[in-house]
């Protein structure tokens, strides 16, 4: 463990994911460390610089095939529009048939007392806005980031969040004629809550360069949260999904995970099993001091399909071996 003059003077998004109440450990067995201040063990991953990718996250111990890694919690989520009934507003997870009472604020389903708890953190705020214009807007036009910026726009309101704490994840680079509708999204944002009667020393932060910077790094660093069927209920939701083209069940934005680079050949994986409480798990034998990459796409494509959305939807062309190959 790092000691508290080396947390000190750590980089301010070392420090911040060091104190993350979004992240935890496990052991090589994938058993949660307990929350012990006295334990001297290493975690099991750690970030820093690569020489060609930016910061990555490092393995400090062997870790075995199949493991999970770590664990970590969302910063942001919110349900893809077809979903918005299916699943619960806060966590993501799916409805179940004998839910189907007790809706919360606004008609929302919470899976349980504590996610319906934990939701007034953007709750109490969103509430009070009538967003009709801005999610007609979006549905026209296929977009999903903005509804996650309204949602960290509320946070920050409600004082969960600062207005900065996306700072640290890498942004995408944004095309001119992206900037215009961006623009157009902010406005509709802001006239909300606007008409909402938020003050207008709650919304201070609320900026068009504010708007912008969030959406150009939730573009890159935002999840698409599928998650593993567990019934055959789930099963035929997910098959139903999959014909609406629209699988997943919302999307949303984690810390210590955006650090991880891509490879088309990963030797780790995230994964989410009923809710976007996401695990990263170990695909095969991990040597120490290893970088653990995941595969941000869909692998079974063949190369020049992977380079050009890794190219568009990513920013960068991909030197791994399976691209230098040709594979």
């Amino acid at each position: 463990m790092l000691s508290a003059s080396a947390r000190r003077h750590a980089p301010p998004y070392l420090r911040l994911l060091l104190r993350s109440r979004f992240f935890s450990t496990t052991t090589s067995t994938g058993i949660p460390e307990k929350s012990d201040p006295l334990r001297s063990d290493p975690p099991p991953i750690r970030i820093a610089h690569t020489s060609s990718a930016g910061r990555g996250v490092f393995a400090t111990r062997a870790i075995t095939a199949g493991d999970t890694i770590h664990s970590a919690k969302p910063l942001v989520t919110h349900p893809s529009l077809s979903c918005l009934h299916q699943v619960c507003y806060y966590c993501l997870r799916r409805k179940k048939r004998e839910d189907g009472v007790d809706p919360g604020p606004g008609g929302y389903y919470f899976c349980s007392d504590s996610c319906r708890e934990n939701s007034m953190a953007f709750q109490e705020v969103e509430s009070r806005g009538d967003w009709s214009m801005l999610n007609e807007y979006c549905r026209s036009r296929g977009l999903k980031y903005p509804f996650m910026v309204k949602r960290l726009a509320c946070m920050v309101m409600g004082g969960a969040v600062s207005s900065d704490c996306l700072d640290i994840l890498q942004p995408a680079s944004i095309r001119k004629e992206m900037l215009l509708e961006m623009e157009d999204e902010y406005k509709l944002l802001r006239s909300s809550f606007k008409k909402a009667n938020i003050a207008d020393d709650a919304m201070t932060f609320l900026s068009k360069e504010w708007y912008i910077n969030v959406l150009a790094r939730l573009r890159v660093n935002a999840f698409r949260i599928e998650l593993a069927c567990g019934s055959y209920e789930d099963l035929l939701a997910s098959a139903v999904a999959l014909v609406g083209d629209d699988a997943a069940v919302g999307n949303a934005v984690y810390i210590v995970s955006s650090f991880y680079n891509h490879d088309c050949d990963p030797n780790a994986h995230i994964v989410w099993v009923d809710s976007a409480d996401a695990k990263m798990k170990a695909v095969r034998h991990i040597e120490e001091g290893e970088e653990l990459r995941i595969c941000y796409i869909d692998a079974s494509m063949d190369v020049e399909a992977r380079q050009k959305i890794l190219l568009e939807g990513f920013g960068f062309h991909c030197n791994c071996l399976r691209c230098l190959y040709g594979e």
